[in-house]
C-alpha cells in the first residue's frame, strides 16, 4: 500500500484535535453504491477494504484515510455512435435538420437510457494526515483528485481549513542551486532524472531520465539559462522521488534500506500487515516532509 505519489495540503496543527471523533465523521459519509442515474459516487471507506468497520487507521500521529468511489464507464463513442443513428432516423422520416436544442435533449435521454447498463469501475483515492506537522498527504499527482479528497473531508467533519502547500522561496530556484552543485539538505542526493526548462515561454524543454546529472552535459544547459522544474532526489537511501517545482512528489519509491526493515519480523494476517507498511510509509513520509520543508521553507497554515 506504499503510495506512489505526495500532493500535500497544509493544516494548523492546533486543529488536531478536532480530528478526534474523524470515524464517527467519515462514517457519516460512507461510500454508497452509484444509483442507476448516477454518473458517480463518491464517499469514505475503510483503508483494509470497503467492507470493514474501521474508517481510518492510527499509527503514533499518523492517520490513513481512504476516499472510494464508483463511476459508471460510458463512453462518448457509444453515446455518439446511439445519437447519431436516432438523428439520421429522425431527419429522414421528419425531412427536416434537428436544431442543437433537440440534439441536446436527445443526448440527454440517451444518457440515461444506458446508464443503468454501464459496467461500474471502483476507484480509491488514499491520504495520510501527520498531525505533528499539520500536513496531509494525498497519493496522486492530480491536484484536482487531491482537492476533491480534501474537499470530502471537509465536508465530513463541517470544518477543515487544508489549502494546498505553498514555499515561501522559488522552487525552481533551489533546485537549480542543487543541481549546480550547491549543497543539498543532509540526507538528500542527487537522483538520476531532471528536467529542464528556458525561463521564457515557449523556450526549450530538456528531459533527463537514468542519467547521471553532474555531468559538462548538464552543466552547460544550466549555464545557457536553463533552470529546474523536476528533480529526482534519494533521502537516506531509503526513499526515491521526483520533485516538482509544483510541490508535487512524484514517483515515489521506498527503497531497501527502508523496506529491509520490514523484513524478518512475523506479522500475523493482512491487517498486520498494512499495518507495518503505513507505519514505516508515515514515518518516512514524516522526515521527508521536515527535510523538504526545511531547505525550501514551507509557509505555515493559518488558523
Amino acid at each position: 500500500m506504499f503510495f506512489r505519489n505526495l500532493t500535500f495540503f497544509r493544516f494548523p496543527a492546533t486543529l488536531a484535535k478536532t480530528l478526534d471523533d474523524l470515524d464517527e465523521r467519515l462514517e457519516e459519509c460512507r461510500l454508497k453504491p452509484v444509483g442507476p442515474s448516477e454518473l458517480m459516487s463518491r464517499g469514505f471507506v475503510s483503508p483494509f477494504g470497503r467492507d470493514e468497520a474501521a474508517m481510518s487507521h492510527r499509527v503514533g500521529d499518523g492517520i490513513w484515510i481512504t476516499l472510494g468511489g464508483e463511476d459508471r464507464l460510458l463512453p462518448s463513442a457509444v453515446v455518439n455512435d446511439q445519437l447519431g443513428r436516432k438523428i439520421a432516423e429522425i431527419e429522414e422520416k421528419e425531412g427536416r435538420r434537428l436544431g442543437g436544442r433537440a440534439r441536446k435533449r436527445m443526448k440527454e435521454d440517451i444518457v440515461m437510457e444506458l446508464l443503468p447498463r454501464a459496467f461500474v469501475r471502483p476507484v480509491r483515492c488514499h491520504a495520510t494526515i501527520d498531525l505533528e506537522h499539520g500536513f496531509i498527504a494525498v497519493d496522486t499527482s492530480s491536484r484536482k483528485t487531491a482537492e476533491n479528497l480534501v474537499s470530502e473531508l471537509r465536508h465530513a467533519l463541517g470544518s477543515f481549513p487544508a489549502l494546498p502547500l505553498n514555499a515561501e522561496t522559488s522552487v525552481r530556484a533551489v533546485m537549480t542551486g542543487w543541481l549546480a552543485g550547491e549543497p543539498l539538505p543532509g540526507g538528500l542526493v542527487l537522483g538520476d532524472e531532471c528536467e529542464l526548462k528556458d525561463p521564457v515561454d515557449g523556450g526549450a524543454v530538456v528531459r533527463c531520465s537514468r542519467h547521471e546529472l553532474q555531468t559538462d552535459e548538464i552543466r552547460k544547459h544550466l549555464e545557457s539559462g536553463k533552470q529546474v522544474t523536476r528533480l529526482a532526489l534519494v533521502l537516506d537511501d531509503h526513499v526515491g522521488f521526483v520533485l516538482g517545482e509544483d510541490l508535487v512528489v512524484r514517483k515515489l519509491k521506498f527503497l531497501d534500506g527502508a523496506v529491509d526493515q520490514l523484513e524478518g519480523s512475523e506479522r500475523d494476517g493482512l491487517h498486520a500487515e498494512l499495518d507495518a507498511r503505513y507505519a514505516l510509509m508515515a514515518g518516512e513520509l514524516k522526515r521527508l516532509f521536515a527535510v523538504l520543508g526545511g531547505a525550501l521553507k514551507f509557509s505555515a497554515a493559518e488558523a
